[in-house]
C-alpha cells in the first residue's frame, strides 16, 4: 500500500514537475520572440533547429529575414529558413527558398547543396503515381540540370537514384494508363498507350506483359472490327505475336498468345477466300 501511494506521489511530482517546465519553456520562448534582441534571437533560432524544434525557429528566422538581410549573418539566417520550411513538411516554401538562395548568394558553399535540395523538395512534392506528373517531370529536370552544373559533385549518385526512381513512377502510371484502357475494351487505344509506353522506357521491367496484352488488343480489336477491315488487323495481330515471341518464347503467356496467332491464321483464310 505504502509502495502504491509512492508510486502516485512520485507520477504526481513528475507530471508537475514537467508541466512547470513546459510553461517556463514557452514563457522563454515568447519573451524572446517579443523581445528586440535580435543576436538573441538568431542564437535561439538556429539552437532550436538543431534541436528540431523548427516550429520555434521557423518564426524567429521569419523576423530575422528582414532585418539580418544585408548582414554577415543574413546568408546563414536564409539558409536555416529554408532548412525549417523543409523540415516542416512544406516543401513548396522549402524549394522556393532554396532556389531563391542559389541566385542570391551564388557564392556560398551551400549553393550546391541547396540547389540539390531544391530538386529534392521537387521530388517530394511529386504525388502518387496514379495522379499528375507535373511535379516528377520537374524533379527530373531540375535533377538534370544539378548533374550538368555539378559533374563532380559527391551528390550525383543521389541525384541518378532519385531520377531513376521518378522515372519508374513515370513508368508505372504510362503501363496502368494502357492496361486501362484494355480493361475498358478500347483495344486502339490500349495499344497505343502500350507502344508509346515502350517508346518511353525501352528497358522497362513490364515489356513482356506489354507485349503480350499488345498482342491481345490487337486481336480483340480485330475480331471486333467490321469485315473490310478484319485482314489489315488481323495482319498487324500476327505482326505484335512475332515482336512477342521473338524477346519471350518461354514466357507465361505462350500458350495463349499462340492461340491469337493461330485463331488469326484462320481468320485471314476465311477472309481471303
Amino acid at each position: 500500500m505504502n509502495k502504491l501511494i509512492s508510486n502516485i506521489f512520485y507520477l504526481k511530482f513528475t507530471l508537475t514537475y514537467f508541466i512547470f517546465s513546459m510553461l517556463l519553456s514557452c514563457s522563454d520562448y515568447n519573451k524572446i520572440l517579443k523581445g528586440s534582441d535580435y543576436n538573441l534571437k538568431y542564437e535561439r533560432a538556429l539552437e532550436y533547429y538543431e534541436n528540431n524544434q523548427c516550429y520555434k525557429s521557423l518564426p524567429l528566422l521569419e523576423e530575422l529575414m528582414s532585418y539580418f538581410r544585408m548582414t554577415s549573418k543574413g546568408e546563414d539566417v536564409y539558409y536555416y529558413y529554408a532548412k525549417n520550411q523543409y523540415c516542416m513538411g512544406d516543401y513548396y516554401l522549402a524549394g522556393y527558398y532554396f532556389k531563391r538562395f542559389v541566385k542570391n548568394f551564388p557564392q556560398s558553399q551551400r549553393v550546391e547543396e541547396c540547389a540539390f535540395n531544391s530538386a529534392i523538395c521537387l521530388m517530394m512534392n511529386s504525388p502518387d503515381y496514379y495522379l499528375d506528373q507535373s511535379e516528377s517531370y520537374k524533379a527530373i529536370d531540375e535533377f538534370q540540370l544539378f548533374m550538368s552544373k555539378y559533374p563532380n559533385s559527391y551528390l550525383i549518385d543521389s541525384c541518378n537514384v532519385m531520377v531513376s526512381n521518378l522515372r519508374n513512377r513515370l513508368e508505372l502510371k504510362s503501363f496502368e494508363k494502357g492496361k486501362l484502357y484494355y480493361k475498358m475494351e478500347k483495344y486502339r487505344s490500349a495499344t497505343i498507350a502500350l507502344n508509346t509506353t515502350i517508346s518511353e522506357f525501352p528497358n522497362t521491367n513490364f515489356k513482356e506483359e506489354i507485349l503480350y496484352l499488345i498482342l491481345k488488343s490487337n486481336y480483340l480489336y480485330a475480331s471486333n472490327s467490321i469485315d473490310s477491315k478484319k485482314i489489315e488487323r488481323f495482319e498487324e495481330t500476327i505482326k505484335s505475336y512475332y515482336t512477342f515471341v521473338d524477346s519471350y518464347k518461354s514466357s507465361k503467356f505462350a500458350r495463349e498468345s499462340e492461340s491469337f496467332y493461330l485463331s488469326s491464321l484462320k481468320e485471314l483464310e476465311k477472309l481471303k477466300i
